[in-house]
């Protein structure tokens, strides 16, 4: 059961942290609006996109980085303060055990993780979606990549696609190959003049092509040549574009599918993925470590004041 003295300290980590992480948010917004002004004013994008599809998803994904540097600095500002006035000798000489002092700082700060881990596999990603679509449409257009010179996909672990150049107008590709392999060992071989979507999703006319089949060291002319070939593939549309922020569109949800989907595919390209589904949880976990290194450096009185061990603890 929570005593006095650990709902005192859990207030006031928990009042110093929304008040650190309001006045932290106004900062940032008033340090990023300057530089956004030319392109909202010289942009398309209309006064309600730029306050409810920008700003107001903006915030959850700046306190979504922060968060961690909000708890060390609420901890080492209201600690250094309590340490100031002596409050912690006060504690020791009533026969309160150290570690014991520490429990009501990881009581919030566990509740502050918790909040944490919620919002960064649920909240956040879908309010930085928003964002990042707006950021895409109207801000940094390159974001958007469509791959158009020799392209190179694998369509199964066992299947291998390759296109000379893919052409996103009327999303068909010429000099087309596809290559089957089984045991490491090639085993079929298709090329194609042309190849062109037919219905989405993933149904293709394959145009002017021949298949070779390979039998060990014997080669065998399967179908000389055919003018069209209707057939379904592994392959869609959007997996010729490419998002530079691709992360920051997706929720936890959509990330491991598509993590899935690339590994189904035979690809390793989705790390980048995988490194960002991991920091979503271990961002908050760090709460609890810079908690105590935070108490750790500003519960014993200092000379130097709390100026020092704020910067002792963003340098730490």
């Amino acid at each position: 059961m929570l005593k006095t003295i650990d709902k005192y300290i859990i207030k006031k980590y928990l009042g110093t942290f929304f008040y650190t992480m309001i006045l932290i948010t106004m900062i940032a917004l008033v340090v990023d609006f300057p530089e956004r002004i030319d392109k909202f004013l010289n942009g398309p994008m209309t006064l309600n996109e730029i306050i409810f599809d920008y700003y107001l998803n903006f915030i959850p994904w700046i306190n979504g980085l922060l968060w961690p540097l909000f708890a060390l600095l609420s901890v080492i500002f209201f600690t250094s303060r309590m340490a100031k006035d002596t409050e912690f000798v006060a504690m020791l000489s009533s026969g309160i055990n150290y570690y014991r002092i520490l429990v009501p700082y990881l009581i919030a700060a566990s509740v502050i993780t918790a909040i944490h881990i919620f919002g960064n596999n649920v909240v956040i990603p879908r309010s930085t979606k928003i964002k990042g679509e707006f950021e895409n449409k109207y801000l940094y257009k390159s974001q958007k990549k469509v791959l158009s010179d020799n392209v190179f996909f694998y369509l199964n672990p066992n299947t291998v696609a390759y296109f000379k150049y893919y052409r996103k107008r009327d999303t068909s590709a010429i000099d087309f190959r596809m290559e089957n392999y089984d045991s490491n060992k090639l085993t079929q071989i298709l090329v194609a003049n042309r190849i062109k979507l037919k219905k989405l999703p993933n149904k293709w006319t394959i145009q002017d092509y021949y298949i070779r089949k390979i039998n060990s060291m014997d080669e065998e002319l399967l179908v000389k040549k055919g003018d069209k070939l209707d057939t379904v593939l592994n392959l869609y549309p959007n997996d010729f574009v490419h998002y530079e922020n691709l992360p920051l569109l997706m929720t936890s949800s959509e990330m491991r599918d598509y993590i899935e989907y690339e590994r189904q595919k035979g690809l390793s390209t989705a790390t980048k993925l995988v490194v960002e589904l991991q920091r979503r949880n271990a961002d908050p976990i760090s709460i609890l470590f810079l908690t105590i290194i935070g108490f750790a450096i500003a519960s014993r009185k200092s000379r130097e004041g709390m100026g020092w061990n704020l910067a002792l603890g963003v340098g730490i």
